[in-house]
């Protein structure tokens, strides 16, 4: 499949890495992006509060061979979200994204994340506030509900019902939250939307069962698409292969990518190349290794530990033989180096001899 992006800055979304807490941080995206030069990364969700009132440069601190590059920012008070955004443009990242999808208890209780999904004029006025603040696309994840488990019904839903109804139900009630969220925060200059294509479970699920319990509702994606065809809208949720991305590229405007680009990034180079059709090649395994174990012995240089580098590198060979060996050997590796100079010197000899 070739979809031609050429001249297109809608390319730019054409594929992504999700934001994963604990997960995408500045290593990992620059581990991942030598898989792709096109492809789309996003920073963890960080709190604008954390941006505006702790240590900006070193929350929004990247390299610019991460780029294109989106923040990702939780909250919910307009100025908060303006002056993290504006922060975060001045350092040169690509786009703002909103978070309204995470479904976590931590996030729940902070107001923010998919329990905004309840409040689209506040959602609204936060995207309003972004957009004044920077020149910047600002943009929407979520997902295509919440279930309040405290109560067990939706949140589109006052009535009595079993929280298992609430997940698999999606009846006209849902679709006219969902349809709402959408036109309210839109009218607020948002046009472009990646969908999580389940409900979020507030409350009663681990954000590991919310990813997986929730059943997956494609069409309800693809009616909103079709409800709204001058927005830009993406899917997110249960894409692990290039057939099933280039299925869901052919009603959709991008799709992304969570756990298993983290776990498997090769499926990134095969996308770009099925996507694109640029020329571009996958550099061969040594060559990553190469690139990391320069970027480690700066890093490590500079006082970062070890393993907090290599730990993403761990799916390098996925499905290829010698996959376990390399596993355990990069992290016992890393693990048995200190820091500074000598562990430096040491994270780039483990890193080549684990490749070999």
């Amino acid at each position: 499949m070739s979809i031609d992006t050429a001249g297109d800055a809608a390319s730019l979304r054409r594929i992504a890495v999700a934001p994963m807490m604990e997960w995408t941080d500045r290593h990992c995206r620059y581990f991942l992006r030598g898989f792709s030069p096109r492809v789309l990364l996003y920073t963890e969700m960080i709190t604008a509060a954390a941006i505006v009132r702790g240590d900006t440069d070193r929350l929004l601190q990247f390299s610019q061979a991460e780029r294109p590059l989106a923040l990702q920012l939780g909250g919910s008070e307009p100025s908060l979200l303006a002056a993290a955004a504006r922060s975060g443009a001045e350092r040169g990242f690509d786009e703002i994204n909103l978070n309204c999808g995470c479904p976590s208890d931590r996030v729940h209780s902070g107001a923010f994340g998919a329990c905004l999904m309840r409040t689209p004029e506040r959602v609204a006025e936060c995207v309003a506030a972004m957009r004044a603040a920077v020149r910047l696309p600002v943009t929407v994840k979520m997902r295509i509900g919440v279930v309040m488990a405290e109560r067990g019904v939706s949140s589109a839903d006052d009535g009595p019902g079993g929280r298992s109804a609430a997940m698999a139900r999606f009846d006209e009630r849902d679709w006219q939250q969902l349809r709402e969220f959408t036109q309210v925060v839109a009218r607020a200059g948002c046009a472009h939307f990646i969908v999580h294509a389940r409900k979020a479970v507030l409350g009663g699920l681990s954000p590991r069962e919310n990813r997986e319990v929730p059943p997956l509702r494609y069409d309800v994606v693809q009616r909103l698409r079709q409800e709204f065809p001058s927005l830009w809208i993406g899917v997110n949720g249960g894409l692990r292969t290039v057939e099933q991305s280039e299925d869901a590229l052919r009603w959709c405007g991008g799709v992304m990518l969570g756990r298993e680009a983290y776990h498997r990034p090769a499926v990134l180079a095969e996308l770009h190349r099925r996507v694109f059709d640029d020329g571009w090649q996958l550099p061969e395994a040594g060559d990553l290794l190469e690139r990391m174990a320069a970027y480690a012995e700066r890093e490590v240089a500079a006082g970062e530990r070890p393993a907090a580098i290599t730990r993403h590198m761990l799916g390098l060979y996925t499905g290829q033989p010698g996959a376990r060996r390399f596993r355990q050997d990069l992290s016992e590796g890393a693990r048995s180096l200190g820091t500074g100079a000598p562990a430096a010197d040491g994270i780039r000899r483990i890193i080549l001899h684990c490749g070999k």
